[in-house]
């Protein structure tokens, strides 16, 4: 039995397995009845048969994937770090982990990657706003000159007494991390494409690319700089309580799925 309510198409099963509401279906026919082992609907004027062809999430001529939503809730009173997510089925899913403190990005069906016939991801974090309390953030020193001659190529000269190669324990140089100037809001400035040290040249300065996306070119008066990682390669899961966690499949074809799995750990703040 299937009834049409405003956004969504429900179906009732009575199987006695079931005996519930165990679909949402995003079809929207102006009747709909059951016959002979076979479900019917008019649309427009136009009576179809499903379940009759091989092709799936079709209807009346247009294509919707599939969702399917469930949650990680063991020790709900507890805070904990979602690391991963595992699928067990035919093919791998995209997957979305929100919490009651954090949101994942889209996990993409191509992160999966196939071990011992299990679909396996790390829970990545690819949010476009940086968080300044993270470790993955450090601060460098002032400048102490700045050439923005070429936005591309923005040169960050600071004093010969900052290792630029190691700061706070980590390497300042690493190309693709984010630099940026100032202290109290922070501005993006853009991505270390390169770091110059020659200390007996008196060379010791970062080479910015400040036209990629969001980028700014900093001031040529001295700026307190710092640096962030790369977000993706720097994740380290989702925090929360539990996990709403929605798969998504985009295609026409039979997709199994059998299990989902998440590792976690308990958070210690």
């Amino acid at each position: 039995m299937a009834i049409a309510l405003g956004k969504y198409t429900l179906t009732y099963s009575t199987d006695e397995r079931v005996q519930g509401w165990p679909s949402f279906y995003s079809f929207h026919p102006d009747y709909m009845i059951g016959m002979n082992n076979y479900f019917y609907t008019f649309y427009q004027g136009n009576l179809y048969r499903h379940n009759s062809n091989p092709t799936r999430n079709s209807w009346y001529g247009q294509v919707d994937g599939s969702t399917l939503t469930t949650v990680f809730n063991t020790a709900p009173l507890e805070n904990k770090l979602f690391k991963t997510i595992s699928l067990q089925g035919a093919e791998a899913w995209s997957a979305l982990m929100e919490t009651d403190i954090q949101i994942s990005d889209t996990i993409d069906s191509t992160w999966f990657q196939k071990k011992e016939q299990v679909w396996f991801a790390f829970v990545r974090n690819q949010s476009a706003t940086t968080n300044f309390l993270l470790r993955s953030v450090n601060g460098i020193a002032n400048s102490i000159s700045t050439d923005t001659t070429t936005a591309s190529a923005v040169i960050i000269n600071f004093d010969l007494s900052v290792n630029l190669s190691q700061v706070s324990g980590n390497p300042v140089g690493s190309i693709g991390d984010n630099l940026f100037f100032g202290t109290t809001t922070p501005t993006f400035c853009g991505q270390v494409t390169a770091v110059n040290i020659n200390i007996q040249a008196g060379i010791n300065q970062l080479i910015v690319d400040t036209t990629v996306t969001g980028g700014a070119v900093p001031p040529t008066a001295t700026q307190f700089f710092l640096y962030a990682k790369n977000s993706t390669a720097e994740s380290h899961g989702v925090l929360g309580h539990y996990a709403k966690t929605t798969l998504s499949h985009p295609g026409t074809t039979q997709a199994e799925l059998y299990a989902i799995q998440s590792d976690l750990m308990k958070s210690y703040p």
